[in-house]
């Protein structure tokens, strides 16, 4: 009789369902996609915002307070409920220099490993002792790892704090890393906005305390500002449009990745990304008087949408300006891009470029009609208005380019 096997397959169906409420679904829409939760801020300001965890911690977060504080910068705690009251002399030490408290964790251990029940009291355990520490109530939490489930996000709900993960993981804890290897991973991703994760107490911390103050100076010399995740600018819970930019992100990271092209200078905080190819149009004649045959050994920039678009037409043309100066660098110095005779984009553009000494000529219309339309699509997802000007060429020979924007013989 068949319906006696039938209460057991229903009952692992539903068990199956209900795990996957309470951990796959939490995994990808908050761990993985951060929908609500903040992970990083608007592209406009060279901003970032430094966050250290599993502090404080005696021996490390003093020198990590030392090095905030002789660069002027402003950070965000997130702290260990114990640890925070064994030491509040560390506490009260982050707030009067500037920095931000959050809740790290009552018991700092995988979500995954609780107790559904043990996950929800978590944040709201953490932040009652955090705030009988400082006097003030915290206003965000990030959980152990930064992994969740349904418990911990209900619980955060019921303590009233926001999740805040992180656009760039330093890996600080990593066996393999070096004081030297986290700090050049931290400056290559660096971005306007970004939310940094590193660590003032546990293993990461033997990498970030001896490279902590070097890291400062170089963001500072790149004219980054450092602050907490409140000052952050447009540090706000990730929705549907952050979703649809980071598609997008992870779409030009594939093409990249499969034509050989590579950011400017090797760091994500510029405009332009540049690859080499053979020159793909014919006709092609510059206004010296030059042919530029097809298929002739080119370098090819792509423009970094999402930064332009929050840069703004009058900021991007400035910083343009300097990135090309790395465009040079790379033209000068990167193996691929030796020997290429021009410099171009295909792109919507080219009024931007012409103001900054390119040439510009039309596309054959089967060429641009195609462009166009993926300039439309683009224009949508990073919240643009969708009627993008008529794509054309932009281009310079390798020597024009370097004779505006090289800083050494070519």
């Amino acid at each position: 009789m068949p319906l006696p096997q039938l209460a057991p397959v229903h009952s692992g169906w539903a068990a199956l369902a209900g795990l996957s409420a309470y951990l796959l679904l939490p995994f990808l829409s908050v761990q993985l996609l951060n929908l609500g939760v903040i992970r990083e801020g608007r592209h406009a300001r060279r901003e970032l915002a430094l966050t250290f965890d599993d502090g404080p911690d005696p021996v490390t977060t003093p020198a990590v307070l030392d090095a905030l504080q002789a660069a002027g910068a402003s950070a965000t705690f997130f702290v260990i409920a114990a640890h925070a009251e064994a030491y509040p002399h560390l506490i009260a030490r982050m707030l009067a220099q500037g920095h931000e408290v959050a809740a790290h964790a009552d018991r700092h251990v995988h979500a995954w490993m609780r107790t559904p029940w043990d996950a929800f009291l978590d944040p709201l355990r953490a932040v009652r002792r955090l705030e009988r520490i400082t006097g003030q109530r915290p206003q965000y939490h990030r959980p152990p790892h930064g992994a969740y489930t349904l418990a911990t996000v209900l619980g955060q709900r019921a303590a009233g704090v926001r999740g805040v993960h992180w656009s760039i993981e330093g890996e600080d804890w990593r066996a393999e890393q070096t004081p030297e290897t986290v700090r050049e991973g931290v400056l290559k991703r660096a971005m306007p906005g970004a939310v940094v994760v590193l660590h003032d107490a546990g293993p990461g911390a033997r990498n970030t305390v001896p490279m902590l103050p070097e890291l400062l100076w170089a963001l500072r010399d790149r004219g980054y500002t450092l602050k907490t995740v409140s000052q952050l600018d447009g540090a706000g819970p990730v929705g549907g449009r952050a979703l649809v930019r980071r598609a997008f992100v992870a779409l030009d990271g594939v093409f990249d990745r499969l034509g050989g092209i590579h950011p400017t200078a090797g760091r994500a905080d510029t405009l332009f990304r540049t690859g080499r190819t053979a020159f793909p149009l014919g006709g092609v004649t510059l206004a010296d008087g030059t042919p530029v045959q097809r298929g002739a050994p080119s370098a090819e920039f792509h423009v970094n949408n999402p930064l332009l678009v929050d840069l703004g037409l009058r900021r991007s043309v400035r910083q343009a300006r300097e990135d090309f100066q790395a465009v040079a660098g790379d033209l000068q110095h990167r193996p691929d891009l030796q020997g290429a005779q021009f410099v171009y984009c295909l792109s919507a553009l080219s009024p931007l470029l012409s103001a900054l000494g390119f040439e510009a000529h039309d596309l054959p219309p089967t060429a641009a009609r195609r462009l166009q339309r993926w300039a439309a699509v683009l224009r949508r997802a990073y919240g643009s208005p969708p009627d993008a000007p008529t794509p054309r060429l932009s281009i310079l020979s390798r020597e024009a380019f370097l004779a505006r924007y090289g800083d050494e013989p070519n």
